[in-house]
């Protein structure tokens, strides 16, 4: 059965969307069958892989409101071994539809759980807020990954959305872990960068990954091209830091995934 990694931060410019199409387009390099969820309704996922940016004719979001069935709404990439369930600006209305839904947090986990043995990781790009999306996002994962850029106010704001992983895992989804605190666009050159990172060490302790994204212009243009940077410029210091996160995930896996949130008060 395949992974499921949540990737989450209400902040938004955190370098989520960036990590989740890196991370995937990572592992599916490394051999790993690969599906990106774009739970974003910027779609920026969905665009960032060099899909159409033009509204699909289907889309997660009439997966989540049942005129569609799930398979119906994945799309191939590129990237070989890497497939996106496609987002479209019309989900931002999932928020509100479903809230007459019974059950409504758990819908996205009832689509993921049938593709769970089709894929070895399944990763979902969360939007950059708290609502009824994200929450469905972390009640169908098995862990949840957190971009943090190493900028000042970084550690601020954070701990809403550690709680949040707690009350999911108290009342939605009690085997939901943390996969790791992921630190993104660092300069070793700043003073501020080496401040928040040792400060975030402080705070999570074995809860960082060792693999640190630092600030890198081709993981900006890449977008622009439709391609993740792993595979735009696969020798750029923001694509080899991603291949390296990437086996740092997949040793993960080999150990367990990850650890459940316990005491980290940021």
């Amino acid at each position: 059965m395949g992974r499921i990694i949540a990737i989450a931060n209400q902040k938004g410019g955190v370098g989520k969307t960036t990590t989740s199409i890196n991370l995937a387009a990572s592992l599916a390099r490394l051999g790993y069958r690969t599906l990106i969820v774009d739970l974003d309704p910027q779609a920026n996922s969905t665009s960032g892989l060099g899909l159409s940016a033009e509204e699909p004719a289907l889309s997660l979001y009439e997966v989540l409101l049942g005129s569609a069935q799930v398979w119906e709404a994945i799309v191939p990439t590129q990237t070989q071994g890497l497939e996106v369930l496609v987002s479209a600006p019309r989900l931002f209305g999932a928020e509100i539809e479903l809230v007459p839904v019974q059950g409504r947090e758990k819908v996205l986990r009832g689509h993921l759980m049938p593709l769970a043995h089709r894929y070895n990781y399944i990763l979902i790009d969360c939007p950059p807020s708290l609502g009824l999306l994200t929450v469905n996002g972390l009640t169908a994962a098995h862990s949840v990954l957190v971009p943090m850029q190493c900028e000042y106010y970084a550690l601020e704001g954070l701990s809403q959305l550690l709680q949040a992983v707690r009350l999911v895992q108290e009342s939605l989804n009690p085997s939901l872990r943390v996969e790791g605190v992921l630190l993104t666009m660092y300069d070793g050159r700043l003073t501020l960068s080496q401040q928040v990172a040792e400060e975030a060490k402080r705070f999570f302790g074995e809860r960082i990954f060792s693999t640190v994204i630092p600030r890198n212009v081709r993981l900006g243009e890449a977008p622009s091209f439709g391609k993740p940077a792993v595979v735009y410029d696969p020798t750029c210091a923001g694509a080899v830091s991603y291949m390296n996160l990437a086996k740092e995930v997949a040793n993960h896996g080999k150990e367990g995934t990850g650890q459940r949130l316990e005491s980290a008060h940021p």
